[in-house]
């Protein structure tokens, strides 16, 4: 799309990330929220010249429209260099869209003459944040929803594939009651779906009309025309929903019901990280070696977990956008302050972060592979884990303290299979219950995790 060269980006995410950000390079750069807000223009002038009411605005040719529409649609990098070097002069960026929309215009010989119905009763708070929803929603739409429903049919997959690998459970680092690898894979998966419908079910609002909320302008130039409903249709028309109570800007509220989401989901996505690498460090995953990587620059043997790494360290930068912009941007003083402005030019870079920390995630998934001897194992040298069930079915049969016994036989021990065989015995056990204990063992003791990790 462009000439910018990787190695002289400021940022990493334009920058050594470049190839995992291209995606959103159209919708989030300033290229896209310039061509957002060629689109909100014209998408206006053609809105006006359907109106009755305006007489002064006569009903468009077809040629005329479809040249309006060309110029939304065929916008390029060459456009909005034209319309960076009228903001040279305007010092004003909205103003410099304006400008190259007339300019535009020109061409055509029945639009000529119309040319100051461009931006006609607005504000350039509604250029922009109808252009910024715009570039949200597709954001959400076109890279976002895609790469977050990629990690979850993963996860899904993988939980689906490994429902029954029995796996010892740690709660507070301690050997804790079996689960299975599966069981936990559908927790994780279960958690990031429930955050993505929620991301896509946040209505993207918008707003048009004019310096504070009231539609001052319009009416003064045509009071009989019914401003409130014809600017929500025309946000209807965008695609959006209709925010008809606003000051000089839409309150983005919205816009912090979207970050909130995303800082949840990716919580989400950092505990996953963090878990992986763990059961990577005790060798429950072992890693595909890629041949030609190196690992450590100075031990030849390491292969270490940097996707899921590197997915953490983005999510952490993201997060500190996302819950800056999401605190930041419902606050305005009194009708409008600008202080918005330079906050709402970072959605792009938190935005690309997010895509960065998920296909580092992705990219780690797929190199892993479950070491199932090593689980198994792990599990079979814990009976300690059964002293739960033994005590709960001393209660079923009205056996008096059966947690204290369990405890004092079992508390800070590693118990073997013998010594666990011997236990039973010790505890006199009445025939039915130690008939119903004689044959668990840590595998056997996975509850409904088989169930649940394949329930969709």
């Amino acid at each position: 799309m462009s000439n910018l060269d990787p190695l002289t980006a400021i940022g990493a995410a334009d920058g050594r990330y470049r190839n995992k950000t291209v995606g959103l390079e159209q919708i989030v750069s300033e290229f896209g929220l310039i061509k957002y807000r060629v689109r909100v223009e014209c998408e206006w002038f053609l809105f006006l010249s359907e109106l009755d009411a305006i007489a002064e605005l006569p009903p468009l040719s077809n040629d005329a429209k479809q040249h309006v529409n060309g110029i939304a649609q065929q916008f390029s990098i060459a456009d909005a260099a034209r319309v960076k070097e009228f903001e040279n002069t305007t010092n004003h960026d909205v103003k410099a869209v304006e400008y190259f929309v007339k300019e535009s215009m020109t061409a055509h010989a029945e639009l000529k003459p119309l040319l100051e119905w461009v931006h006609f009763g607005c504000t350039s708070e509604d250029i922009n944040n109808t252009a910024y929803a715009l570039m949200v929603r597709d954001a959400r739409e076109k890279t976002l929803h895609p790469v977050m429903l990629s990690l979850i049919d993963i996860l899904n997959e993988m939980a689906g594939t490994h429902a029954s690998l029995g796996m010892l459970s740690r709660t507070h680092g301690q050997t804790a009651s079996p689960t299975t690898l599966g069981k936990e894979l559908k927790n994780v998966s279960a958690r990031l779906q429930r955050q993505l419908d929620q991301l896509l079910g946040v209505e993207i609002l918008g707003k048009f009309n004019g310096a504070v909320g009231n539609f001052n302008a319009h009416l003064s130039a045509y009071p009989k025309v019914d401003w409130i409903s014809a600017s929500a249709e025309f946000i209807q028309r965008l695609g959006l929903t209709n925010n008809p109570w606003t000051t000089q800007i839409e309150p983005h509220d919205y816009l912090a019901e979207f970050f909130h989401v995303l800082l949840r989901f990716n919580n989400i996505l950092l505990d996953f990280d963090r878990d992986i690498w763990a059961y990577i460090s005790i060798n429950y995953f072992r890693q595909k070696k890629v041949e030609g990587e190196t690992g450590s620059s100075t031990m030849p043997h390491k292969v270490n977990p940097i996707d899921f790494e590197n997915s953490e360290g983005n999510v952490g930068i993201a997060n500190a956008l996302l819950s800056h912009m999401a605190d930041k941007l419902p606050v305005s003083r009194w009708q409008r302050d600008l202080s918005d402005s330079t906050v709402l030019r970072n959605i792009g870079t938190a935005l690309a972060h997010c895509v960065i920390a998920y296909n580092a995630t992705l990219k780690g998934l797929s190199r892993l592979e479950v070491n199932r001897e090593t689980i198994s194992a792990d599990l079979d040298n814990s009976w300690e884990v059964l002293a739960e069930p033994v005590q709960t079915v001393m209660r079923k049969y009205g056996m008096q303290e059966p947690y204290e016994k369990l405890k004092a036989a079992t508390r800070g021990e590693v118990i073997s299979q013998a010594l666990f065989a011997k236990i039973l015995n010790d505890l006199e056990l009445p025939e039915a219950a130690l008939a119903e204990l004689a044959e668990l063992t840590p595998q056997k003791y996975i509850g409904a995790a088989v169930e649940l990790a394949r329930k969709s």
